[in-house]
């Protein structure tokens, strides 16, 4: 008899387990820019993340037991899931007219999700957006994701205490890393629901804005083939520009890359227990591949698109981090 899956558990899975070569090797590109670790954190620490987390606590609700309890026990699920039932963040709705989930906070996170979200999804849907959320919370990405809130919100600012930060160098790279990045978080939404096909579904959902029985997910699978094979020379470059100020890859590119995935085998092996735990993890280095180079070019590309250099840009964050001190 299958377990059901609010008693699924991985012990100590390793976020490196489902991570995808794309996000390792951007994580590893951004680590290299000199000083940008040391900017996020100071940023952070100005006083942006405490103003986003009033404004959630003042304008949204918080879903617990009392508050939409069946939402809020697909949250700890798929924390129970990950081994992490420690470390359940606050889970918030708000009112917003488009269907979005986001996860805010370096240090205590809260998960929030947009009221048209729990409209089109049903449970399979809302577990799986749940779970990729979750999974942003296993990965540590809430540093640099927090970060990139914040460089979204102030928009064009020109607040006199961020004079001089390249801010659209900083925004492009971290886009650049958090494309990356979601792409491990669907293949934990696939590993934490065990169902794939919910979390093909909900993507389709998400683009449409039409519930899922309104649409058909064969159809869907078809068009993300055709996206990812189709075209030559300059529209392929189209779409590598079109990507350049997406928070998210297209939702047909997601499908395919973790289909192709789940083919490969990685899915069943993880999802029957074999899988890297918490502190097996090989150093970083040992893990390289051709991804590395890949997207040391793409993070230097997105410098270059602000107008900069990667010891440019290091120039002006070591400036601004002296300025502070």
């Amino acid at each position: 008899m299958a377990v059901p899956v609010e008693a699924f558990q991985l012990p100590g899975i390793s976020p490196r387990a489902y991570q995808h070569p794309a996000d390792r090797a951007a994580t590893a590109a951004l680590q290299r820019v000199p000083y940008l670790d040391e900017v996020v954190r100071r940023l952070i620490a100005l006083g942006y993340e405490r103003a986003l987390r009033a404004v959630t606590l003042g304008g949204a609700v918080r879903l617990g037991e009392r508050q939409l309890p069946a939402v809020w026990v697909l949250h700890r699920e798929v924390f129970h899931a990950l081994d992490l039932d420690d470390a359940v963040p606050d889970l918030y709705l708000m009112q917003f007219p488009f269907a979005n989930a986001y996860t805010v906070g370096a240090h205590s996170p809260i998960v929030l999700l947009n009221s048209e979200l729990l409209q089109l999804l049903d449970d399979g849907g809302r577990r799986a957006v749940l779970a990729h959320e979750a999974a942003h919370v296993h990965s540590d990405h809430v540093l640099y994701q927090t970060a990139l809130i914040i460089l979204v919100r102030l928009g064009g600012s020109r607040l006199p205490v961020l004079a001089g930060l390249p801010l659209l160098a900083i925004r492009l790279a971290l886009l650049e890393w958090f494309r990356a990045a979601e792409l491990s978080c669907d293949r934990a939404a696939a590993v934490l629901t065990r169902d794939t096909t919910a979390v093909c579904r909900s993507l389709m959902v998400l683009s449409a804005g039409a519930a899922a029985n309104e649409l058909n997910l064969d159809a869907f699978i078809a068009q993300a083939a055709d996206y990812e094979e189709g075209g030559k020379g300059l529209d392929r470059l189209t779409k590598l520009i079109n990507d350049l100020n997406l928070t998210h890859p297209m939702p047909v590119r997601r499908v395919r890359d973790l289909l192709d995935w789940v083919r490969s085998g990685d899915y069943d092996r993880i999802v029957g227990g074999e899988y890297m735990r918490r502190g097996e993890e090989p150093p970083l280095r040992e893990e390289a591949d051709s991804a590395s180079a890949h997207y040391s070019e793409r993070i230097a590309s997105a410098f270059q698109q602000a107008g900069s250099s990667i010891a440019e840009i290091g120039d002006q964050l070591r400036d601004w981090l002296s300025r502070q001190r």
